[in-house]
């Protein structure tokens, strides 16, 4: 292979890569109240540390990160009583482990 089909390879590998980091760089946003239990991002309020230490489902005050302008209206399940559940920009109340 020649020094300049060689320059090529490399080149086109590197548009590639940097194409792919653009995609991957979209904004997020933290919500809380949508992550699954030990599926959170961080810090997931008193009792837990970082990242997958969320103990329930939906707990209120942990959070992932998730494309920004799509936390408020994420469909969730419904809680047990049936109440609405819906993703929040500030950590919630709700869905809170026991002590």
């Amino acid at each position: 292979m020649s020094y300049q089909s060689k320059t090529l390879v490399i080149a086109g590998a590197l548009a590639a890569a940097l194409s792919a980091g653009a995609v991957a760089a979209q904004e997020t946003e933290k919500c809380f109240g949508v992550a699954l239990a030990g599926q959170n991002d961080c810090a997931a309020g008193p009792g837990t540390t970082c990242a997958g230490t969320s103990k329930v489902d939906y707990q209120g005050n942990s959070w992932s990160l998730v494309p920004a302008g799509t936390c408020t209206t994420m469909e969730l399940p419904a809680a047990a009583d049936g109440t609405a559940r819906m993703g929040s920009l500030e950590a919630l109340d709700r869905d809170l482990p026991s002590a």
